[in-house]
């Protein structure tokens, strides 16, 4: 398998956040998750953005549309925590056939070596058909540590981010092979489950 022989990868990417669709200041989560994946993966990638606000009916419905369109993987940002207008987990959990907890989880661990507030995060992982859909976080900052982990000066990890784990759950859901850039994010997965490039 050689590079130009990977898979097209469609991923959707949703900003939610009531300002930022409405005008009120410039949305900085979809450049942050664009960058990110742009230098995670060697798939052409083909993206499909939405920013829209903190309404739960229509986080849900962008969700299916994004879906039904054919994305792999979707990836929101924005409306995780506590207060009133954060109803992005609910509204995930509304369209799931399965929920990925492990993914919350390890983005909250990875938050809290920052800020004890991590644990007010209520960030959730579903799959719906064969479509991976993950919350993350509102700050770019804190998308490219919970994507991509911790590393110490000298380069050696820290703490893994999720995306190392994303490739091998879109196989085992019938996706499409996600091949990423080792020196900047290395997927794992297990020997049986590894196509060489070239």
């Amino acid at each position: 398998m050689t590079t130009s022989s990977l898979d097209t990868v469609r991923i959707g990417i949703v900003s939610i956040s009531d300002r930022a669709s409405s005008g009120a200041y410039e949305d900085k989560g979809l450049p942050a998750l664009k960058d990110w994946l742009g230098q995670a993966l060697q798939n052409p990638l083909v993206f499909e953005p939405r920013l829209i606000p903190d309404e739960q009916a229509v986080i849900s419905q962008t969700l299916i549309d994004l879906v039904d369109a054919g994305c792999h993987v979707v990836l929101t940002t924005g409306g995780t925590g506590p207060a009133k207008r954060d109803v992005t987990p609910e509204a995930t959990l509304a369209v799931a056939d399965k929920e990925m907890p492990g993914f919350g989880e390890q983005m909250r661990q990875i938050s809290l070596r920052f800020v004890p507030t991590a644990i007010l995060s209520r960030q959730v992982a579903v799959i719906r058909g064969e479509t991976l859909i993950i919350n993350l976080p509102g700050q770019p900052k804190s998308i490219t540590e919970t994507l991509g982990g911790l590393k110490n000066p000298d380069g050696q990890v820290l703490v893994d981010g999720i995306f190392a784990a994303v490739p091998y759950c879109i196989d085992l859901i019938g996706g499409p092979y996600l091949q990423t850039h080792d020196a900047f994010c290395k997927a794992f997965r297990p020997k049986s489950a590894i196509r060489p490039l070239g």
